[in-house]
């Protein structure tokens, strides 16, 4: 039986016991009940993904004993997004969020479920990893609408946006080494079963942890025609569309270090340590960036860097075209992380000019392409360094992927005045007017 749908309400503020301070920064955020469990819920089903990707990868090696396939089973992660996130974004609006989240968890449980079944065929394992690329943009373009029903659209989403960034980046970090270790005392099958049961856990706790919510939109004629008018809806709109490429870009060209890592630590002999080490640097910056501005920086400034970082976020890599040492470039890389902190001004400007009723979809466009461009982005720095060198090659993704932010960055501001950094100018006093009329 169909559920009810409740009427939408505004959440009350969280407010403090008597004779105790009331909470700042990202503390807010967790004061507010509903986010502790998209909190956890998203925790759990990271560590699971990343664990289910190491442990599939390994399986599909072990069977079939060719590298190609191996990789091919981790690709596959990122390019179905595109797919699910134009023909399937109209799920986020039509139906009510709770519901869409816990049956994408669902969905997601029984396909690595199936995984574990022994004598599963290799192409049954690889398209079961695309069902999940698939169903995955529509989950979390769905969660990040629902966070602004659960926060509200002001700093609070922006405070928890960040915060399931900062998961998400460091569930890479953590995820990666738990996952090695597991399969050093399990085999990848029964690795992919805590992958299961991450996501039942996920589905429960956003079902018994989240208010029940309308759709925010009344769907008519297909769910793929929809969710393509949708996306034609929210790509017309100059203003979002400018946003959009502002969270698309940067991260195309950010990401050539880390598709570099391997050959670059091999030429400065750095080895597996030293490999480690380039592939944790830029997360490990994006982390400190975004903890830094979240917790220091109030909303309005937050909002009047972002323009600015988007330009610079990208200058560290002209370093590496001086071949600088595994010391130099762990600093370069770090500080450019820290620059991606101007994604928590863009998540305030994105939220304010999305209309609600396309919200869900917006969010599941941001999300398709912003995997689909990094992945094209991994590539394009490959074959920049077959033909120009590793160090040249992340030079030229900073050269490059700076004049298209700062373009970028104009466009914005011709769009929308709003944008403009905001210049306090010192009140007048009456004796200085009296003295300019003198």
């Amino acid at each position: 039986m169909p559920e009810e749908p409740e009427p939408a309400t505004t959440l009350p503020a969280p407010v403090s016991p008597p004779g105790n301070p009331p909470p700042t920064g990202y503390a807010r955020v967790f004061a507010v009940r509903e986010f502790r469990a998209v909190f956890t819920a998203h925790l759990l089903s990271m560590l699971g993904v990343v664990v289910s990707e190491i442990a599939l990868s390994v399986l599909v090696y072990d069977l079939t004993g060719s590298p190609l396939l191996s990789a091919l089973a981790f690709a596959l992660g990122f390019l179905p997004y595109l797919v699910g996130g134009t023909l399937l974004a109209g799920v986020a609006d039509r139906h009510p969020a709770r519901r869409v989240l816990v049956v994408c968890d669902l969905v997601c449980a029984g396909c690595v479920a199936l995984m574990v079944t022994p004598g599963a065929p290799i192409a049954a394992l690889l398209a079961l990893r695309c069902v999940l690329a698939v169903v995955s943009p529509v989950f979390s373009g769905t969660r990040m609408a629902t966070l602004a029903d659960v926060l509200g659209d002001g700093d609070l989403f922006v405070l928890g946006r960040s915060l399931l960034r900062i998961v998400a980046q460091s569930a890479l970090l953590v995820g990666y080494g738990l996952g090695g270790l597991l399969l050093t005392v399990v085999s990848p099958r029964h690795a992919l079963l805590v992958t299961v049961a991450t996501f039942l856990a996920s589905a429960t706790l956003l079902r018994f942890g989240t208010r029940r919510r309308p759709a925010r939109a009344r769907g008519t004629g297909a769910l793929v025609g929809d969710s393509l008018r949708g996306a034609r809806q929210v790509l017309a709109d100059r203003r979002v569309r400018t946003l959009l490429l502002l969270f698309w870009v940067p991260p195309m060209f950010s990401v050539a270090p880390e598709a570099l890592a391997a050959p670059y630590a091999d030429g400065l002999g750095a080895g597996s340590t030293g490999l480690g080490l380039l592939m944790c640097a830029l997360p490990v910056g994006t982390i400190a960036g975004e903890l830094y501005a979240g917790a220091r920086l109030r909303p309005a400034t937050r909002e009047r860097v972002a323009l600015p970082l988007v330009c610079l976020t990208l200058l560290p890599y002209l370093g590496y075209a001086l071949h600088p040492g595994l010391a130099v470039s762990l600093l370069l890389l770090l500080v450019a992380g820290a620059g991606s902190a101007y994604t928590l001004g863009l998540d305030q400007w994105f939220v304010r000019d999305v209309p609600q009723e396309l919200r869900g979809r917006a969010m599941t466009l941001l999300t398709a392409g912003l995997m689909t461009i990094q992945g094209v982005g991994m590539a394009l720095a490959g074959a920049a360094a077959e033909v120009v060198g590793v160090p040249a090659a992340v030079a030229g993704a900073g050269a490059l992927g700076t004049v298209c932010c700062a373009l970028l960055a104009l466009q914005a501001r011709r769009t929308n005045p709003s944008y403009e950094p905001v210049v306090r100018t010192r009140r007048k006093r009456p004796e200085d007017r009296k003295a300019r009329r003198g």
